[in-house]
């Protein structure tokens, strides 16, 4: 066991573990952050995607030792209220289903919109590649992430 201080929804926290634990049960087990999802634990589906310095990881692969002094933010980090404009858009377009990749599909939403503002259906496809939705909600996604990106005044 090591100690780790993570910076973690803008909030210093303080961990013991392994080196070798994945960053998706730090947030989950240790720190009660259960909005991050695990799925595939290989990277493959995208429902444990969280953002490392603004830009999407895959936390079921990402090893606690390799965070060091980034800063990570989960989908309770996003708004603490549910307002980002993803987080809107997503209830406006009635995306959801059944629910489980939605975490780790507004996470990599929301990045994509903060590198490209008024991103096109190739970026979009692109940036969202690595999520899988089992409902196959794709076309409402790709719908709230446009507004999104109108509701941000960027797009």
């Amino acid at each position: 066991m090591a100690s780790f201080t993570l910076f973690v929804n803008n909030q210093p926290r303080s961990v013991e573990a392994d080196p070798d634990t994945p960053l998706l049960w730090i947030l989950r087990d240790e720190l009660g952050l259960t909005g991050t999802k695990f799925g595939c634990g290989k990277g493959l589906c995208g429902a444990c995607t969280v953002h490392q310095n603004g830009q999407p990881i895959r936390s079921c692969l990402t090893p606690v030792t390799t965070v060091g002094k980034s800063k990570i933010t989960t989908i309770e980090g996003l708004s603490a209220t549910g307002t980002h404009p993803v987080q809107i858009a997503w209830i406006e377009m009635d995306v959801p289903q059944c629910g489980y990749c939605q975490s780790g599909q507004i996470m990599s939403a929301a990045s994509l919109l903060a590198q490209k503002k008024n991103p096109t259906d190739a970026d979009i496809d692109a940036a969202m590649a690595g999520n899988l939705c089992r409902c196959g909600t794709y076309v409402r996604i790709r719908k709230a992430i446009k507004l999104a990106a109108q509701k941000t005044g960027k797009g």
